[in-house]
């Protein structure tokens, strides 16, 4: 029986350690070729590039796979993949693993999750996975059997298209996960503000900083279940319709 054909990708770049360790898992599952960022594209959210020329080249990295390496953002990655380097259409597309958190509202500026988004808008089924953890000696494989374990249920158990998943991992020993969780979005986000410093030519540059404000303690959303030890799974849509408000807006819109 023919394998499945996983796309790899991510937003930290090719090298990065969390999306070395997930091509190491999914060589365990399918033929696997890898299209990622060939420097840290982090925060670029669904950007794709239009103004300047794109290009990829095959690198040479350890393991089974195919690797290139893409000069563009991590959606320009999933595009580029599917029109000019693969042999034919993946069975899955999965991003990461992400060095941080992608839960709550970081999953609206978010290049991992914004690489799945693609593959979802692609009509695949797609998965983000991101690890609570910004060090780059973090430990991805106290998860492996979770990510495994989603990434094979995902290929048998088709998603309805427009669907992807984001999927969270806390930082935490193996033996101290507690399982899954499915969630929804928690309600939170980032309260920031800009740092105004002086540079020793007199002109003014900002830092961005603040702090996150975690506004929901609800039992279902992934910012509680990651909290309490669980891996979070959040479908996620990319039709941003209000559909619920479409009624109202209608009675609001009416012109004599």
């Amino acid at each position: 029986m023919e394998k499945p054909l996983i796309l790899v990708t991510n937003d930290d770049g090719i090298t990065a350690p969390g999306i070395r360790n997930l091509v190491e898992f999914m060589n365990e599952i399918g033929d696997v070729i890898v299209v990622a960022p060939n420097s840290p594209q982090s925060g670029k959210g669904h950007a794709i590039t239009i103004n300047s020329t794109l290009s990829y080249e095959e690198v040479q990295l350890e393991g089974p796979q195919t690797d290139y390496s893409c000069s563009g953002t991590p959606v320009d990655c999933v595009k580029m993949a599917l029109d000019k380097i693969l042999p034919r259409r993946p069975d899955i597309v999965v991003s990461g693993i992400n060095h941080g958190a992608n839960s709550s509202i970081n999953v609206i500026y978010s290049g991992t999750m914004s690489a799945a988004v693609e593959g979802g808008v692609e009509g695949l089924p797609s998965i983000g996975f991101s690890l609570l953890d910004f060090s780059w000696e973090a430990d991805f494989t106290q998860a492996k059997e979770y990510i495994q374990g989603i990434v094979r249920k995902t290929l048998e158990n088709p998603m309805p298209k427009g669907v992807v998943l984001n999927v969270n991992i806390p930082k935490l020993p193996k033996e101290e996960i507690k399982g899954v969780k499915i969630c929804k979005q928690a309600n939170a986000k980032w309260e920031e503000s800009f740092d105004e410093r002086i540079n020793p030519h007199g002109k003014k540059y900002y830092w961005l900083t603040g702090y996150f404000n975690n506004m929901d303690e609800s039992e279902d959303a992934d910012e509680t279940a990651l909290a309490n030890g669980y891996i979070s799974i959040v479908p996620v849509k990319f039709d941003l319709t209000a559909y619920e408000y479409m009624n109202t807006l209608n009675e609001v819109m009416k012109f004599d």
